[in-house]
């Protein structure tokens, strides 16, 4: 099953609807009077859904919004979660607090839910803050049932689904405040989507996550290779976190960052970075530099 989030233009006004979709033959099916976050959350209970198979409504990629734009809290982010990764990380300069390369316990930060933006959406380079933004492919765990101190032994059972997002980040700021938070937490620097795929539809052993920028793969690994698992993931942060459904965990990105790169190879405008998960798909979107008069319009 694969779950989203459309805008659908009437005569009257716009709506957001939650659906189901068959993104092969390009029909959704809307679930009547469900936000995302109730949709998985009866779907996890084993509600079904009145739906009509045979009516299904023809949509188009542009309409796909950010399948989770209100998580119940911030998106739970790992630092540092693939071996390789963690090792360029931590000789590029920019790892401003890591006393060793290969983290022993997960790194956890957040992105605030205002930094989400669709499948498809601009990348935008805020002046100021735009001289050294990087991208980062990463698998996102969607919480189908909620609870805190969750085993590792039960933890898939409280997974609904998997999601795709780009954790978009400003490295000097990342390296500056010596934290995360401020260099992620920028307006448009967490893509996200097309949609979330039920658990059965994923197999977490082989699946490959790819980065390409202007069509050059850059990064290339698979979900095997995470060095603290879904599972444990789960286990950590619900020691301290309750976790609801609709929750997102972005469990980390695979090595190939800009920051890899001797010189480092950052975003520029007109770029486009395609980050794809097989099972799920890919999300695509343009760097664009936002003038300081549209950003005086939209303080």
């Amino acid at each position: 099953m694969k779950l989203a989030s459309i805008l659908i233009n009437d005569s009257m006004d716009r709506q957001t609807r939650t659906v189901i979709v068959d993104p092969e033959r390009m029909l959704c099916w809307p679930i009547e009077n469900a936000s995302v976050v109730s949709a998985i959350s009866d779907l996890t209970k084993g509600c079904t859904p009145n739906i009509d198979p045979q009516r299904g409504v023809g949509f188009k990629r542009e309409q796909l919004l950010a399948p989770l734009s209100t998580p119940p809290h911030n998106i739970m982010c790992v630092g540092k979660n693939y071996r390789a990764h963690a090792r360029e990380f931590h000789r590029s300069g920019f790892d401003a607090t890591a006393e060793s390369d290969v983290p022993a316990e997960p790194i956890i930060f957040t992105k605030p839910s205002s930094s989400i933006s669709g499948p498809y959406a601009d990348i935008p380079l805020w002046p100021g803050i735009d001289e050294s933004v990087d991208y980062e492919a990463e698998l996102a765990i969607i919480i189908g049932r909620g609870g805190r101190m969750i085993s590792r032994e039960s933890a898939m059972d409280h997974v609904f689904g998997y999601t795709i997002v780009n954790d978009v980040t400003a490295r000097d700021l990342q390296r500056k405040h010596k934290q995360w938070f401020l260099g992620k937490a920028i307006d448009g620097f967490c893509p996200m989507g097309p949609w979330i795929v039920s658990k059965d539809e994923i197999n977490l052993d082989a699946t490959r996550v790819t980065c390409r920028v202007n069509g050059e793969l850059r990064q290339n690994a698979i979900t095997a290779d995470l060095i603290f698992d879904v599972a444990t993931l789960i286990e950590k942060i619900s020691i301290s976190v309750t976790l609801a459904p609709g929750d997102v965990i972005s469990t980390g990105t695979p090595e190939g960052v800009g920051i890899g790169f001797d010189p480092p190879r950052f975003l520029k405008d007109g770029d486009v970075v395609e980050c794809a998960i097989e099972g799920i798909g890919s999300i695509v979107n343009r760097v664009r530099q936002i003038k300081k008069t549209e950003k005086q319009a939209n303080a």
